[in-house]
């Protein structure tokens, strides 16, 4: 019993430390892009605010007849950034490149970075969300860890004014996550894109 009980606290202590680097990874890349869009470092992070994260592990039985099934249909993320990592034994992510579906091979050492839904609204469209899937394998079982950095219930979705100072139109209207967020899923996900509903307009 007390060797059960030391097990589950140094795995507990381990998911712990995991989500908290995997959060400060993500805090870097969103200032990264932030500054690729040429605004301060820290704008998207304020604009996001208190971000909440979620993680999902996910686990895939092998199944007979891989075609007939997918584990996740094809989707973009509704939330700001998505961090996964990958089965190194397994493959089983796909993303859609113009028009087919491609396999994203597991490298060690190393993450997948999916940009979600309000990092192309904030950054007008220039990043894109990416639709992805997930597969099962016929005979081998698969495991993914997604971890997901989520924008404040009330934080304000809006384009930056630098990236429209130039005359460029603002392609979606102004929205809160929490509007987006049941948009969402009130929605089958492998539907057009939920930001076509968030459009200005014009576009």
């Amino acid at each position: 019993m007390r060797i059960a009980c030391v097990q589950a606290k140094f795995g507990r202590e381990i998911v712990s430390k995991y989500c908290k680097e995997v959060r400060e990874l993500g805090f870097r890349l969103e200032d990264l892009i932030s500054e690729s869009l040429g605004l301060q470092r820290d704008y998207l992070r304020k604009v996001l605010g208190d971000q909440g994260q979620h993680m999902a592990i996910n686990y895939y039985p092998p199944c007979p007849e891989p075609e007939m099934t997918y584990g996740l249909p094809g989707h973009t993320d509704p939330n700001a950034l998505t961090i996964l990592l990958q089965d190194l034994q397994v493959s089983g992510l796909q993303v859609l490149k113009d028009g087919k579906w491609l396999a994203v091979k597991p490298h060690p050492d190393a993450f997948v970075i999916n940009i979600g839904d309000q990092l192309q609204a904030l950054s007008n469209g220039i990043y894109m969300s990416v639709w992805h899937r997930a597969v099962v394998n016929s005979d081998k079982p698969r495991i993914s860890v997604a971890s997901f950095l989520c924008p404040q219930n009330d934080a304000l979705l809006s384009v930056p004014p630098p990236l429209v100072a130039d005359g460029s139109p603002a392609v979606y209207r102004d929205f809160t996550y929490a509007e987006y967020y049941g948009k969402f899923w009130s929605r089958n996900l492998d539907q057009e894109h939920c930001l076509e509903l968030f459009k200005n307009p014009q576009h």
